[in-house]
């Protein structure tokens, strides 16, 4: 699904992909075709052939966090397209602890990326001519970060339309995940489009009416 906004000078596109339906983004200036991938989660043939499919040049992959479901695609794309792969090193352990994980789940153990580009969750970086400011938002996972553009925020597993991150993960905390949402999320304007890690977009403004976790906080 593509998602625009009146006046903006960025395009996603959303695509769910694996067995846990996550969504992968496209982000990438309007009109122009140098992208960011954002949390490869599976399905890397078919993923590339939306890149083929609409032109795009992939320029970074950044993801969100380090969980199973977020980073089975991301060496097939830095392979593919020999791109820089950025993570927090605060989930380094999970990254490496994912071929376990998946064999829990009786799934294919994902190849494990190096981390090329190491965030600390702080900071502003500029790819395909955008800036991006990085967010940590620890809670679901220690090195968990959100990613804001233009009036989006790519908010991984901190939020979903109605629910917030499962905290009863390895590395996960519900007070931080609360302080997250507090202090990181509810303070953003209710017009920011929310791109969650799964499930449909939505607002701040809606979750911050509807959402019964964040009424609660």
């Amino acid at each position: 699904m593509k998602h625009t906004l009146p006046g903006s000078e960025t395009e996603v596109r959303r695509v769910a992909v694996g067995p846990f339906q996550v969504n992968t983004f496209f982000l990438h200036r309007r009109g122009e075709s140098d992208t960011v991938v954002i949390d490869p989660g599976d399905e890397s043939e078919r993923l590339f052939a939306i890149v083929e499919e609409n032109g795009w040049r992939p320029v970074a992959i950044l993801n969100t966090h380090a969980h199973l479901d977020h980073i089975g695609a991301v060496q097939a794309f830095r392979t593919r397209f020999d791109i820089p792969f950025h993570l927090d090193e605060k989930d380094r352990f999970l990254l490496e602890a994912a071929p376990d994980h998946a064999r829990m789940f009786g799934i294919t153990p994902p190849e494990i990326p190096p981390i090329d580009r190491p965030l600390d969750g702080t900071g502003t970086i500029t790819l395909a001519g955008m800036r991006i400011e990085t967010i940590h938002t620890p809670g679901h996972s220690p090195g968990s970060v959100c990613f804001r553009v233009d009036g989006r925020l790519f908010a991984g597993d901190l939020v979903f339309q109605g629910s917030i991150g499962r905290t009863d993960l390895p590395g996960g905390d519900f007070e931080t995940i609360a302080k997250s949402l507090r202090e990181e999320l509810l303070t953003l304007p209710d017009e920011t489009v929310l791109h969650c890690g799964h499930g449909p977009d939505t607002t701040v403004g809606e979750e911050r009416k509807n959402n019964p976790f964040l009424l609660e906080l």
